[in-house]
C-alpha cells in the first residue's frame, strides 16, 4: 500500500495554480476525544483547508505553545495512542480524499519502529509525517522507508538556519519545506513579520519544493500577509483554542468549521 505523497504534491501543486496559497491546518489527534478529533479533521476540511496535519500527542512538545500543550494533555490524559493517530488519518482521509499527514516529534516513531510506522501511516493513507526534532543528519533510515512507501518528509526550517545548512535540509526533505516563521513556540501572535518572508526567500532558493510557513498565524489579514510570499499557509494553534473555548463539542466543529472558512478567504488573493 502506497502513501500519498503524489497527493500532497497535486494538492499544493493546484493551489498555486489558482493563484493562491495552500491552507494547511494543524489539529491533534485524540483531541478532544479520538471521535471527536476526527469529526474536527473533517470539519476543517469542509470550511476550506486544503492539507490537514494530524498532531501525535507528546508529553514534552518542544516546538508547541501553551495552546497545543493544553490540548496534548487532554488527548494523552483520555489515553490516545499510535494506533488512535493512524485511525484519525485513516478516517478522515477516506471521508474526504484529501492529504493529511502528520507532525510528531521522533521519539515516539523509533519507539514504535520505524519501518512499521511508515508502513501503517501509509497503509492508513497518510501523505507523510512533519518532524521538528528529528536532524537531518540522523535521518536516513526514516527518510529510506518512507520513500519505500511514498511519504513525505517534511522538515523544518527556522530564520537561524544558515543558507547551506538550508540547502542540506530541503535536499533531503519531500511534500514541502515548513517555514518556522519565526524563533520559539508555536502559538497566535500578532504580527508574522519580515523575518519570515526573507527565510522563504532563502529558501526558495536553495529548492523547488513549496515553501509552507507555519507559527504565529491566527487570522484571515495574517493568513494573507503570508500567502502573499509563501506556498502555503499552516494554522494550528488558533484551530485549537476555539476548540478549547467552545462549550461543546458541537459548537467546537462549528468554531473550527468557521475559521477554516474565514482563512481560506485569506489566502485567496481576491479574498
Amino acid at each position: 500500500m502506497s502513501g500519498n505523497l503524489q497527493l500532497l504534491s497535486d494538492t499544493l501543486a493546484a493551489a498555486k495554480a489558482e493563484g493562491r496559497a495552500a491552507l494547511i491546518a494543524y489539529l491533534p489527534a485524540g483531541f478532544p476525544t479520538v471521535d471527536g478529533g476526527i469529526e474536527a479533521v473533517k470539519a476543517v476540511f469542509d470550511g476550506g483547508a486544503d492539507v490537514v496535519e494530524v498532531g501525535l500527542p507528546h508529553s514534552d512538545p518542544v516546538l508547541d505553545g501553551p495552546v497545543i500543550q493544553t490540548a496534548d494533555d487532554i488527548a494523552l490524559r483520555g489515553g490516545v495512542k499510535i494506533a488512535d493517530v493512524l485511525r484519525t488519518v485513516r478516517e478522515a482521509h477516506a471521508a474526504t480524499g484529501k492529504p493529511v499527514l502528520v507532525m510528531t516529534y521522533w521519539n515516539p516513531i523509533d519507539r514504535y519502529g520505524v519501518e512499521r510506522f511508515t508502513a501503517e501511516l501509509a497503509e492508513a493513507g497518510g501523505a507523510g509525517c512533519i518532524l521538528p526534532d528529528l536532524p537531518v543528519q540522523e535521518s536516513a533510515l526514516w527518510r529510506e522507508h518512507a520513500a519505500k512507501h511514498d511519504l513525505a518528509t517534511v522538515f523544518v526550517v527556522a530564520p537561524s538556519s544558515k543558507d547551506e545548512r538550508l540547502a542540506t535540509i530541503t535536499a533531503a526533505g519531500s511534500g514541502f519545506v515548513y517555514a518556522a516563521s519565526l524563533m520559539g513556540v508555536t502559538g497566535t501572535r500578532a504580527s508574522v513579520g519580515a523575518q519570515a518572508a526573507d527565510l522563504v526567500r532563502r529558501t526558495r532558493a536553495t529548492t523547488d519544493l513549496p515553501v509552507c510557513v507555519g507559527l504565529g498565524v491566527s487570522n484571515a489579514a495574517q493568513a494573507a500577509e503570508v500567502a502573499g510570499f509563501a506556498d502555503g499557509v499552516i494554522v494550528g494553534s488558533a484551530f485549537v483554542q476555539r476548540m478549547l473555548d467552545a462549550e461543546d463539542e458541537a459548537a467546537g466543529l462549528t468554531a473550527v468549521r468557521e475559521l477554516a472558512g474565514e482563512l481560506a478567504k485569506g489566502v485567496r488573493a481576491d479574498g
